[in-house]
């Protein structure tokens, strides 16, 4: 269950930094949709390692 609350919030970051992109280009400001994107990046890469260290312990 625990996992799945880990997951839950790196899925609300990413949904939170994917509208900053979607905000920034309204706003028509290049450094907000340049921030987001990067955002989006490392919050995805978070996620993505989390998950690969949470299945290596399932594993051992």
């Amino acid at each position: 269950m625990k996992n799945n609350a880990v997951f839950l919030l790196y899925a609300f970051a990413a949904v939170i930094a994917m509208s900053g992109i979607g905000v920034a280009i309204a706003e028509r400001s290049a450094i907000g949709a340049i921030v987001s994107i990067l955002a989006v990046i490392v919050v995805f890469g978070m996620g993505f390692k989390t998950k690969k260290r949470f299945r290596e312990q399932a594993e051992n």
